[in-house]
């Protein structure tokens, strides 16, 4: 077993393993460490815990310790500093002409790096702005383009349903989500009615995927050839929260309506295949991305 604790750097981000070295350390509590990017100040939002060695990816870094007040007082004026440096970069963008949308700065806590986040439809040759920013900041720069998923994450707002965005209050990290899933959850396949405000599939459609995959496994799909205790036919409707299937029984007339029966007693003689056409696929391909 191994000592940790999880620190984050953001708001709503992902939680990284660090030693710590021998303190003793609490939800809230603020450390500084070494990371890829330098040394940061981040959050303790796992305390001291014991976790599987396999689980730790070595070599497990060290806190340098804990946040003084003055090192408080640095983060609180690198926030402010961000504020300033945003308005500079918009500015250099516009002066530069190009087509970028520029999303959020972080600044390193000790100062040795900017990073600069933005969006663009297309690559964008930003050399030329990175030595503009760079003359003027006299550190290292770091442009980064990112996702509209990342957007939407950075900047915030509120969902369909009237509660702030899953990723921006909650999920450390984004779940890969597919039409699949929709399709499998019966729902419209309406973009509009299964994508976010970023224009992507709803991160929601993870929650009770597990659920209806396993209600999928005892309930026969629409397509699927059946006995029940009225006789063989092929399933044209289902329900997989309520159990109920409406079955059309070969032996009665093809204008006859369908039976409604429970999966529980309709055994499964050769079962269907839940599909989603090219052409569903090719015009909802672009909410996968």
């Amino acid at each position: 077993m191994t000592e940790i604790i999880g620190v984050r750097f953001k708001d709503v981000g992902k939680v990284y393993y660090f030693s710590p070295g021998g303190k003793k350390l609490d939800n809230g509590d603020r450390v500084i460490v070494e990371t890829a990017r330098g040394v940061e100040c981040g959050e303790v939002v796992i305390p001291n815990r014991d976790i599987e060695d396999e689980k730790v990816v070595q070599p497990l870094k060290a806190i340098i310790r804990p946040a003084t007040e003055h090192d408080l007082e640095t983060l609180e004026k690198n926030r402010l500093k961000e504020q300033e440096i945003m308005k500079t970069f918009t500015q250099k963008i516009a002066d530069h002409k190009l087509e970028m949308k520029p999303i959020d700065i972080d600044c390193t806590f000790d100062g040795s790096k900017i990073l600069f986040y933005f969006t663009a439809e297309s690559r964008v040759d930003f050399r030329e702005l990175v030595k503009d920013l760079a003359s003027v900041y006299r550190t290292r720069i770091e442009l980064r383009q990112i996702g509209v998923r990342d957007e939407a994450k950075m900047m915030g707002g509120l969902g369909i349903c009237g509660r702030k965005f899953c990723c921006s209050s909650f999920l450390g990290e984004f779940q890969p989500v597919s039409i699949k899933m929709a399709k499998e959850q019966s729902l419209s396949l309406n973009p509009t009615k299964i994508s976010g405000t970023c224009g992507r599939l709803m991160c929601c459609l993870k929650y009770e995927q597990d659920c209806y995959e396993e209600l999928l496994k005892i309930t026969p799909k629409i397509g699927a050839l059946v006995d029940t205790p009225e006789g063989k036919g092929v399933v044209e409707d289902s329900n997989l929260l309520t159990g109920a299937i409406k079955v059309k029984l070969d032996k009665n007339p093809p204008d006859a309506p369908p039976i409604t029966v429970n999966r529980s007693d309709a055994r499964i003689l050769k079962d269907g295949k839940i599909r989603v056409n090219r052409e569903e696929l090719q015009a909802l391909k672009g909410l996968e991305d």
